[in-house]
């Protein structure tokens, strides 16, 4: 068989795993509904230029009233600005989603490279790799992350740095575990009798086997993440010049709208956060089941 014809094989055999796995997926109810949900946040955090142009967020252009409860003419009414919170709410979509997505590549790149090299290297380098895993696992995740965001200064890249270089080490024991499985069985005895190099064991086995689990532990982590980013711009650390859901709380604390009982702009952002988050949570869990079907009927 030819080495074209070996690709197309093993493409078809892959484009096959992954038409079951979302039948599979899409059996999932909870999982499914999930989807939807996110599907449908990422889509206006999309289309906030259009559904909410930046003009209406504009201080100096605002003719609403201050603090007006919800109405039909503002939902979710105005905050101490006079600015909309529904269309604050979906710009501040774009920020959290963006730096929940994008910490948790950081984290999952990170985690997904030390833990391949955890499991695959053996003796000295296999002890200061997990020794490396085991600081950032003990270390408070979040009480690093703000001394590195008080370090670089404040902004989205910095939350984007902060969440990332200290949220990996759990994939990391995590895709470690799975290498050194992966590394048991006997097709990789064969390549190492063959002369398989190192990259070509890491890169051609272990990881498309890890990936899957990766993926699904993806899910879960950008909940986490986003939930990071809303704590850290809750304390300041984020981006001044920008509307994310955590600045949108700091913003009702500061302007005293918890205590004068303006619950409108507290409660959505909080329960936008809650219910992306629970969303992430159910598709991550959905997945799990389906890649580790060990874990159904859980």
């Amino acid at each position: 068989m030819s080495a074209t014809k070996t690709m197309n094989v093993v493409a078809a055999r892959r484009l096959q795993r992954a038409k079951e796995v979302w039948t599979e997926f899409a059996a999932t109810r909870t999982g499914l509904i999930g989807l939807i949900v996110l599907l449908a946040v990422v889509a206006l955090a999309l289309l906030a230029p259009v559904l909410a142009p930046a003009e209406t967020l504009d201080v100096t252009l605002i003719t609403a009233p201050q603090n007006q409860p919800p109405s039909w003419a503002y939902p979710l009414g105005t905050d101490p600005a006079g600015r909309s919170v529904l269309a604050m709410l979906i710009w501040g979509a774009r920020i959290s989603l963006l730096v929940g997505f994008s910490a948790t590549v950081v984290s999952m790149v990170i985690g997904t490279l030390m833990g391949m090299a955890a499991g695959h290297f053996p003796g000295v380098v296999q002890a200061v790799f997990m020794r490396v895993i085991d600081f950032f696992l003990v270390l408070p995740g979040l009480i690093l992350a703000i001394v590195l965001s008080m370090v670089l200064g404040p902004g989205a890249l910095t939350i984007i740095i902060a969440i990332g270089v200290t949220s990996w080490a759990g994939t990391a024991r995590l895709v470690r575990s799975q290498t050194l499985t992966v590394e048991a069985r006997p097709y990789i005895e064969r390549s190492w009798a063959l002369g398989a190099s190192n990259w070509h064991i890491i890169g051609k086995h272990v990881l498309p086997a890890v990936m899957p689990l990766v993926l699904a532990n993806t899910t879960l982590t950008v909940g986490s993440a986003i939930i990071a980013e809303s704590t850290l711009s809750f304390l300041g650390l984020g981006d001044p010049g920008s509307i994310s859901w955590g600045s949108m709380l700091k913003s009702a604390l500061d302007t005293g709208a918890a205590t004068a009982g303006f619950w409108w702009f507290i409660l959505t952002p909080g329960v936008a956060i809650v219910l992306v988050v629970l969303c992430f949570t159910l598709v991550g869990r959905a997945l799990e089941s389906v890649i580790n079907p060990t874990l159904r009927g859980r």
